[in-house]
């Protein structure tokens, strides 16, 4: 019996406990993590440098060309591919949170239109943030989800933000790098940073068939992940695999090199999706027994010694008032998650803002070193790579800060209630880490060769004109010296034009830079404190449920203990071999939830 098999079997016997003691607030959670057993989902993100093979590379996976292969344009949205009982396709919108993104149902045959670069938007203003697709494959049917993720502009680009954010919330990365040549600096730095947001990576040599050096290249590629990023590496070819499916040559699948890595998504990413699923449900199943437990054992303390009976009343009525606390705003979980959230806010927020200050300086020394005319159009991608690396930088402190806070937090209602809960994992904030393309409207031309001949023409006539004048008024003709002079004047008016017309382009930039850079804060900002909000509603419904189901089991241990007191001997005594009884039914059946965690 599998790992889920044996989750699912405890948590049916963990409901049927909650129907037979009444505790329809535990059944709740039982019930959503067997929803989740029942339907798991395993996204694995498919990353790297665009034109490396990642499109194909889904396409060899799932036998189908579900995902958009063209030598001219790149992808530009994600494409999810998962199961489907009949191929299908689905665009998917951006919607306010916390409502799921609206779907709309398209041709398998239109993927194409909305996924490359320069594709439709979907109409009506709408903005398409992704294209799902499904299929019916015997590979996607345990609930695997792969994600090809945009690759417009490299690993250096706004968009590899936008897909180490994915990352982040992944259950896997199959990173994608060519044969044409070993990984570069950025395709390490991408996959350090992958390798620390998500447990399992994979990285994947394509285009085997295409380049006959690639050994050499997989022998260099072993030494840079050893020595900076230890990760599995398997040569492909997607070419192969898609000839070995169509003509179903098992010799020619192994030689594409997909068996392994088809064994790699199924042992590593499907078998350690599934036991984290099946550990999480068994641990919600202890949690019951914990309650259940402490009820027993309290109305067995006060049946066993009607003495103590008085004492497990008042100790019993005590708690109420404690776990009554914790339900309050005055508790000290609360008080810690809304200061924290609060200070969390404002750190972001300065933290960005320190980060955008940081680059309005590099970009404004850039400027004053040269014209912008002729730098511009290097400092548009480099400003969209720095913008890009920077949010990320603070989407990653807002990461490690709000789990931080969420650890406390659950530390300090621990502490208060006296029993072990889980803890839920925070919101991550994809949309955060995508920059919008930069939108300038300034002139950076520099004159043409008629307006230069025209300053040039109008400060000589006028210098000339000026000196004409003085000579006739002393009564000395200047003839052909005016006419030097005039000259001598066009030419130092046509050189201070020039730099005055660089001054005034340096300007335009740096003012393009500021609206842009304002425009990223804007917008991050706000998505950085609705996502605090989020994390902060999430924590606090978690904990306020969990108080909840505490206060309902106190208020059951109480009244049997209660009862209790009141007993003759002889309804003790039989009272006292039932209680025996149930609680030998709940360590048994926390025994079967440790067994599925192992």
């Amino acid at each position: 019996m599998t790992e889920v098999a044996k989750a699912v079997a405890v948590l049916d016997l963990g409901l049927r406990a909650c129907t037979a003691y009444d505790r329809p607030d535990a059944a709740a959670r039982l019930t959503a993590a067997r929803e989740a057993l029942a339907d798991p989902v395993m996204h694995v993100v498919v990353a790297g440098e665009f034109k490396q093979g990642k499109s194909s590379l889904v396409n060899a996976l799932v036998g189908a060309a579900v995902c958009t292969v063209d030598d001219d344009v790149a992808t530009a949205v994600p494409t999810y591919v998962r199961h489907g009982e009949k191929p299908e396709a689905h665009l998917l919108f951006a919607a306010p949170d916390p409502e799921p993104p609206r779907r709309e149902t398209i041709p398998i045959s239109d993927v194409r239109r909305y996924v490359v670069e320069g594709g439709e938007n979907g109409g009506n203003g709408s903005r398409v943030t992704g294209v799902e697709v499904r299929i019916p494959r015997k590979i996607l049917a345990g609930g695997l989800v792969l994600v090809d993720t945009p690759g417009v502009g490299g690993l250096a680009s706004p968009h590899a933000a936008a897909s180490l954010a994915a990352v982040s919330m992944a259950d896997a990365v199959i990173f994608v790098t060519g044969a044409a040549q070993e990984l570069t600096r950025s395709e390490v730095d991408f996959l350090q940073r992958a390798r620390a947001l998500c447990p399992v990576v994979a990285c994947v040599i394509t285009k085997t068939d295409f380049y006959p050096a690639w050994r050499r290249i997989r022998d260099l590629n072993e030494q840079h992940l050893a020595a900076h990023c230890p990760v599995p590496l398997m040569p492909v070819s997607s070419a192969l695999r898609s000839r070995a499916v169509k003509a179903n040559d098992t010799a020619l699948n192994a030689e594409s090199g997909f068996t392994n890595l088809v064994k790699f998504i199924t042992d590593q990413i499907g078998g350690n999706a599934a036991d984290r699923l099946a550990a999480d449900a068994a641990a919600e199943v202890i949690a019951l027994c914990d309650q259940l437990d402490s009820h027993f054992q309290a109305e067995r303390t006060a049946l066993s010694d009607p003495e103590a009976a008085r004492r497990v009343v008042r100790e019993l009525t005590a708690v109420k008032s404690r776990v009554e606390t914790l339900k309050s705003s005055a508790a000290k979980w609360n008080q810690t998650l809304n200061d924290g959230v609060a200070d969390l806010t404002a750190d972001i927020d300065h933290d960005l803002r320190a980060r955008v200050r940081t680059v309005i300086a590099e970009s404004d020394a850039a400027i004053e070193e040269a014209d912008p005319a002729d730098t511009w159009p290097e400092m548009e991608p480099w400003l969209q790579s720095r913008m890009a690396d920077e949010l990320l930088a603070n989407y990653n402190m807002l990461r490690v800060r709000a789990d931080a806070l969420s650890e406390r937090v659950g530390n300090h209602f621990h502490e208060a209630s006296t029993a072990l809960m889980s803890r839920p994992s925070v919101h991550n904030p994809t949309p955060m880490s995508v920059v919008a393309d930069f939108q300038h409207k300034i002139d950076l031309q520099r004159m043409r060769v008629g307006k230069q001949a025209m300053v040039a023409l109008k400060n000589a006539y006028g210098g000339a004109l000026m000196f004409i004048i003085l000579g006739s008024l002393v009564g000395v003709s200047l003839g052909p010296i005016g006419i030097g002079i005039g000259l001598v004047m066009g030419h130092r008016g046509l050189r201070e034009e020039k730099k005055r017309q660089v001054q005034r382009r340096r300007t335009e930039a740096r003012n393009a830079i500021r609206r842009y850079c304002d425009e990223v804060v804007f917008v991050a900002g706000k998505d950085s404190r609705d996502t605090l909000r989020r994390v902060q509603r999430q924590l606090r419904d978690h904990y306020s449920r969990l108080a909840e189901e505490l206060n309902r089991s106190n208020a059951q241990a109480l009244a049997g203990a209660s009862e209790a007191a009141k007993r003759t001997q002889a309804e003790r005594e039989q009272r006292l071999k039932d209680v025996d009884a149930e609680l030998e039914r709940v360590r048994k059946l926390r025994q079967r939830a440790l067994a599925v965690i192992g």
